[in-house]
């Protein structure tokens, strides 16, 4: 079995227009790649945030999937997104088969928070879904959204389930990780840089599972918070992109039977 995965190292902002431009982009890259399946960042299409604009992203999101399913693109799309059916906020990774048709979705699991009294973040603005997977091309795929493979241990007050370990026993060959992390010029970024490399190569490995990860790339005069591309299960890069910047990239991955 085989499935080509197309990632996106792709700037991000609370600007809509322009992720939809932005996604649109790497879309058109995938195609041109004969990808079977597109994976975005983390919030990618609404913005990292849950205070967006619940109308116009669900009409961007029509747009998107129309452009994908016309280049029979699959798509494993980052985005925050109101669900119709029980009105509550998801930090999401949706998924499409090529023709376009809903798959579900895995929602953020481990959301980030204070360790202390106070502000508790995401854990007051997500509502999250039981893990699951997903089949392409007869192949299972997990998604993962940033915090639940890193479980940093400075913003996440409960323990770390393991989803990595959770979705290989489930059966999942792949992992498609969308990230989007927080980076700056300090000598704390570079410390979080080698934490993510590291949980991403050793989760790969003690999991034996494919990982693909890719991060916003905002701003691009930063490196991102992340090493972004694909992992093997022995922990080994693939393919890895250049840390700064917009990076697209393609490759196809063989499962044994």
């Amino acid at each position: 079995m085989k499935i080509r995965i197309a990632g996106a190292q792709i700037p991000e902002s609370k600007d809509v227009d322009s992720n939809v431009a932005t996604i649109s982009r790497a879309i058109d890259f995938a195609g041109a790649e004969k990808a079977d399946l597109l994976l975005t960042p983390e919030g990618s299409l609404s913005g990292y945030t849950h205070q967006f604009d619940v109308r116009k992203v669900a009409i961007a999101l029509k747009t998107v999937i129309e452009k994908a399913r016309a280049a029979g693109i699959g798509l494993a799309l980052g985005t925050c997104f109101v669900e119709p059916e029980d009105k509550q906020c998801y930090n999401q990774l949706r998924f499409y088969n090529s023709k376009g048709d809903f798959q579900g979705f895995h929602s953020k699991t481990l959301k980030c928070g204070t360790l202390t009294e106070g502000d508790s973040g995401e854990i007051n603005h997500y509502a999250v879904k039981p893990l699951r997977t997903f089949s392409f091309n007869g192949i299972t795929i997990g998604g993962l959204i940033c915090n639940d493979l890193w479980a940093n241990p400075s913003c996440t007050p409960m323990p770390d389930p393991h989803l990595t370990q959770q979705l290989a026993k489930m059966g999942a060959r792949i992992l498609l990780h969308a990230v989007n992390g927080g980076r700056s010029a300090s000598e704390r970024s570079r410390v979080w840089w080698q934490y993510h490399e590291a949980n991403l190569r050793a989760r790969a490995m003690a999991g034996r599972v494919w990982i693909v990860v890719v991060d916003n790339c905002y701003p691009a005069d930063l490196p991102c918070s992340t090493p972004c591309g694909i992992i093997d299960p022995d922990g080994d890069w693939i393919v890895r992109t250049k840390p700064m910047g917009e990076q697209l990239f393609a490759h196809t991955i063989h499962i044994p039977d």
